[in-house]
């Protein structure tokens, strides 16, 4: 995910030098062409590059609208993910108690359980979302619940599974009362829905015939403007095609980047840092001292 407030010219340009150059080789080929050959036997009106530019700004407005909604929605549902984790660590700790003809250690154990297994939901949960061979979640499952989990197609929701057990457990052993265990169970679910939410996102394919039709469109539009404006301003035709065909390149490709924002790309929501926040807040809740790092930029323009 970008975090700074200033993107350089070098990386603006190493994104989108491909379509600057096919933009500007189009246009000297398409100013020659209506030059010498074209132009003797007609001339496109002014009207035709003014309507189809004014439709292609609705048109990818729209589509970038739509691809930033679908960014907006995965970075919100990830940060429900941070805030009901947090949730979750805090009443684990403080909601259960010991009663006192039960055993300390098997009691201890069920709650750390808890805690860890969470963790593993989540990186379960990013690998899923990343398409990563990342086996992180494997560091906090204990080698019998990794061989219950193993066949499990779906790894993340496997885990919630082993979660909801351990709910029952608790709530059998009387570690907590019925009321806690509708709260605790409740976020449980809420993990279950977030997860959804995010496999919704993942899942669903952006209809390529926007992306496809906007690029005809677009070069269309490179190739009318630049014969209209071969009228006016001869070879400075080049130029104007260029520059304006690089604005609504570029404005597209701006918006394809967000259509997939679990990706591992400069754009993509910053799974690995809300990840690593997750495990670090619900680690220091249980009490432990040997937090990982947090995941910063370290000077770079994004964060992953």
């Amino acid at each position: 995910m970008l975090v700074s407030k200033k993107i350089s010219i070098k990386r603006i340009l190493s994104g989108t030098w491909q379509h600057l150059v096919f933009d500007f080789l189009t246009c000297l080929l398409t100013y020659y062409l209506y030059v010498y050959i074209i132009k003797s036997q007609f001339q496109l009106p002014a009207l035709v590059p003014t309507i189809l530019g004014t439709a292609l700004s609705f048109f990818i407005g729209f589509s970038n609208n739509q691809a930033y909604d679908r960014w907006w929605e995965a970075r919100k549902i990830w940060g429900s993910l941070v805030n009901d984790s947090r949730s979750w660590a805090r009443q684990v700790m403080f909601y259960t108690k010991l009663p006192s003809n039960r055993d300390t250690g098997k009691y201890e154990n069920l709650r750390h359980n808890l805690i860890h297994r969470h963790i593993a939901f989540i990186y379960a949960l990013k690998q899923k979302l990343r398409k990563s061979g990342a086996d992180e979640y494997q560091n906090y499952l204990e080698a019998e619940e990794l061989e219950k989990i193993k066949s499990r197609k779906n790894k993340a929701n496997a885990i919630l599974d082993l979660q909801a057990m351990d709910l029952n457990k608790m709530l059998e052993y009387q570690i907590i009362d019925g009321f806690r265990f509708l709260e605790l169970n409740g976020l449980n679910v809420k993990f279950c829905d977030e997860m959804g939410r995010s496999e919704r996102i993942f899942n669903t394919v952006f209809p390529l015939t926007y992306a496809f039709y906007t690029r005809i469109f677009i070069w269309i539009f490179i190739i009318s403007i630049t014969m209209v404006a071969a009228d006016h301003v001869d070879k400075w035709a080049i130029v104007v095609g260029t520059l304006v065909g690089y604005i609504f390149l570029t404005t597209h490709k701006i918006g394809g980047t967000l259509l997939n924002p679990f990706d591992e790309i400069d754009s993509g929501i910053a799974l690995d840092q809300i990840s690593r926040t997750i495990e670090i807040d619900m680690l220091e809740t249980y009490g432990e001292e040997n937090l990982p790092e947090p995941i910063i930029n370290q000077g770079k323009e994004y964060v992953m």
